[in-house]
């Protein structure tokens, strides 16, 4: 391709027609004249400064145990002058290839290898390598290696590391905690087999070095549950003493917060007695009828400044952490819940965490909604654990290897969940979506203010189904769909005597177009038995747990 050409790419696991989200990269024209030298000085000495590296020029009069926090320029190895030798406290613990920006750095991670292999002067020795942390970039994209394990995988990373979060590598021993799993059997009295062997799955993921991973687990499983014991044995190992669990609704995070508090990892020892348990702020109500629950928020200084010591969880909505990573600006238009007061941009290392689970990461989203998520995600140098009951494409796409799967027919199969009958309904609206002909009568709602209008058509209008309950709405299909489920809910009810609990899921719950509201009030009509017979639960909704 020629200079200023665009590059088409698929996200892996995505084929074409099954996902609209690809990755375009556009090469600007005027970064095909930059050279290496002018690279390294307006691009990646800037992102070295950024995490606390002081660049300086190689001294051959300086001692090394002189360059403290220091990323030294052109250092000399046995292959030849390193773009930059990182060192923390007198010790050489990194190596730097830069490339010119129009150049992709993932090969030269081979250049930081010889570089590594050369330096006579260093006290480490990993099977050759005297330098344990290697990276290659051109300022705007970044790949790092652990070459202490043979295990360890090349990695692209959002930025390089701190001087602490090296410092703090150095001392883990990632192969030893690893160990921990095989040598601690996961026997907690209220799992049950299969979650068991999705905690296996997940353990012997992590110990291949897998960073990307995905737990589909059918809706009524136990999937938080089984999350929440891996976070304990996690801890425990000290393969993640520092864990995110992310959510994508208050009430999901307020939900987690719950399960870990309750959760017994020890006989009559709560979770949240041995480890610490933090959260974004909520508000009372969030937790339902329980006043005495006090979730407990976490400190800013825990983002922005990890400790080695630290051992906790932090759960959080992704669109607060959009905020505190990208400023308020990040979090797409829209927001149902609206972005928290308290919420602002920080100052927070790639290494503040060491895994990040993301629950239900099922959800649709749009394309600006799918970069947000995708760019918090990507921030973090972290392990990553996708949990849903319904992988969509984007979510396999991203987390690439689906290391355990409970499928609704096993948990049927062997008795952990119910079957269901499957009635089919005809509606031509929902197949066919909505054709308003010339001269029709229609009530236009403003999105904005609730206001509505009685309107007459000048030209036809032609509605795709997809459009339902998005540009337009059918009361009278709304209704015919209830009335339906009213005849086999009252079936039920002669039967055993008792009206079934039925869930009904809307489309949207939006300010003043909202599907569910109108769901509630047809149901209301439809059913007769009063208003509190039917209620609508969604983040909008008062106390929704």
């Amino acid at each position: 391709m020629g200079p200023g050409a665009t590059a088409f790419r698929l996200p892996s696991a995505v084929t074409p027609g099954s996902d609209p989200i690809l990755k375009v990269g556009i090469m600007a024209h005027c970064a095909y004249g930059e050279s290496e030298r002018e690279t390294r000085r307006t691009r990646i000495d800037p992102k070295l400064i950024e995490q606390g590296w002081e660049v300086v020029p190689y001294d051959p009069n300086r001692p090394l145990f002189a360059y403290t926090n220091h990323a030294v320029t052109e250092f000399p190895t046995d292959e030849g002058p390193a773009d930059y030798g990182l060192f923390v406290a007198g010790r050489f613990l990194g190596v730097t290839e830069g490339k010119r920006v129009t150049l992709g750095p993932q090969n030269a991670l081979t250049q930081s290898e010889r570089y590594s292999k050369g330096a006579r002067n260093s006290e480490f020795n990993f099977r050759g390598f005297r330098v344990p942390f290697l990276y290659s970039t051109n300022g705007e994209v970044f790949w790092f290696h652990d070459v202490r394990d043979p295990l360890n995988r090349s990695r692209r990373v959002a930025t390089f590391h701190s001087p602490a979060a090296l410092q703090e590598m150095l001392g883990r021993d990632f192969s030893g905690a690893c160990e921990w799993f095989g040598n601690n059997i996961n026997a907690h009295p209220r799992l049950r087999p299969y979650q068991i062997e999705a905690n296996t799955a997940l353990e012997q993921a992590i110990a291949e070095r897998v960073r990307l991973m995905l737990v589909a687990m059918a809706t009524g499983t136990g999937k938080t549950f089984t999350l929440v014991n891996q976070v304990y044995r996690l801890m425990e190992s000290g393969v993640g003493k520092r864990i995110l669990f992310l959510v994508d609704r208050r009430a999901l995070a307020a939900q987690a917060v719950r399960a870990f508090a309750s959760f017994e990892p020890e006989p009559s020892l709560k979770f949240d007695k041995i480890y610490e348990v933090y959260s974004q702020r909520f508000q009372r109500e969030d937790f339902g009828e329980d006043e005495r629950f006090d979730p407990k928020v976490l400190p800013n200084a825990y983002l922005t400044n990890p400790q080695p010591k630290h051992a906790f969880v932090y759960v959080c909505t992704i669109q607060r952490m959009a905020v505190n990573l990208f400023g308020r600006q990040a979090v797409w238009s829209g927001e149902e819940e609206g972005i928290d007061d308290d919420a602002g941009q920080l100052l927070i290392p790639i290494h503040a965490f060491d895994v990040i689970i993301a629950d239900e990461c099922h959800r649709g989203y749009t394309t600006a909604e799918m970069s947000v998520w995708r760019n918090t995600l990507d921030y973090y140098d972290s392990v990553k654990i996708g949990l849903t009951a319904t992988p969509a494409a984007h979510t396999k796409a991203y987390f690439r290897d689906v290391v355990f799967r409970y499928e609704y027919a096993r948990a049927v199969r062997e008795g952990f969940l119910v079957d269901y009958d499957v009635v089919n309904i005809k509606s031509n609206v929902r197949m066919k979506g909505v054709f308003l002909k010339e001269g029709e009568s229609v009530e236009v709602v403003d999105p904005e203010t609730g206001n509505e209008r009685l309107d007459v058509l000048e030209d036809e209008r032609d509605f795709e189904s997809t459009d339902v309950e998005r540009s337009v709405t059918s009361p009278d299909s709304n209704r015919k769909i209830l009335e339906e489920i009213k005849k086999y809910a009252l079936e039920h009810e002669q039967r055993y005597g008792r009206f079934p609990k039925t869930l009904i899921f809307a489309t949207n719950d939006l300010p003043h177009t909202s599907h569910a509201d109108q769901l509630v009030e047809i149901a209301v009509e439809v059913f007769g038995r009063g208003q509190g017979f039917v209620r609508k639960i969604t983040g909008r909704s008062d106390r929704p747990l």
